[in-house]
């Protein structure tokens, strides 16, 4: 029985040793996004305020879970009187729904799939995701690296609002590109 518990508790240990939490760094990640303007350029901007925790398994070098949690109030498309307009009733509504979450259901292979919820509503994503792996920086502290990139309707979350064109078309565009690059250090 001994012999039993004793190998039973050197795998725990040994699962241990390879898989891990990490809070997001927010100081080495980035939240952004870009949508096309009149159509024919894009404006770009970020999140400045989020956080999020990553469970890893370096050992077999896969992502298990994801979450993270963005403050609406911190949009960042360097221009105060369009982020004021972003943070409005018109889009984000940041008042009545000031955070935007997501969290991992899985990956496969190179596409991550989960839940966003935006202005209080929740729909499956698929992203494009990219495992960059893990490394210890110069203070000891072991890190990881994520990247995840893809595509959402803003319309899907309610953010409807939009101008007509003279020449025909839109003032901003239905499309969101989104890019999160993540770096993650482990908690101790």
């Amino acid at each position: 029985m001994n012999l039993v518990k004793l190998g039973l508790a050197s795998v725990l240990a040994a699962a241990a040793l390879y898989a891990g939490t990490y809070n997001v760094d927010a100081s080495h990640s980035n939240v952004g996004f870009k949508v096309k303007h009149l159509m024919i350029s894009n404006v770009t901007g970020k999140f400045d305020k989020f956080s999020g925790s990553i469970e890893y398994d370096e050992k077999t070098n896969t992502l298990k879970a994801l979450t993270g949690n963005v403050e609406v109030s911190s949009i960042n498309t360097e221009n105060e009187k369009r982020d004021g307009h972003l943070k409005s009733a018109d889009f984000f509504d940041a008042k009545n729904h000031p955070k935007l979450t997501f969290k991992l259901d899985k990956v496969d292979g190179d596409a991550a799939y989960g839940k966003l919820t935006l202005r209080g509503i929740t729909k499956d994503v698929k992203l494009d995701f990219e495992n960059n792996g893990t490394a210890v920086d110069p203070w000891g502290n072991k890190r990881v690296g994520l990247e995840l990139t893809g595509k959402i309707n803003r319309k899907d979350y309610g953010l409807n609002w939009n101008k007509g064109l003279e020449a025909g078309g839109v003032l901003v565009g239905e499309t969101v590109k989104l890019s999160i690059e993540l770096e993650g250090i482990l908690a101790k």
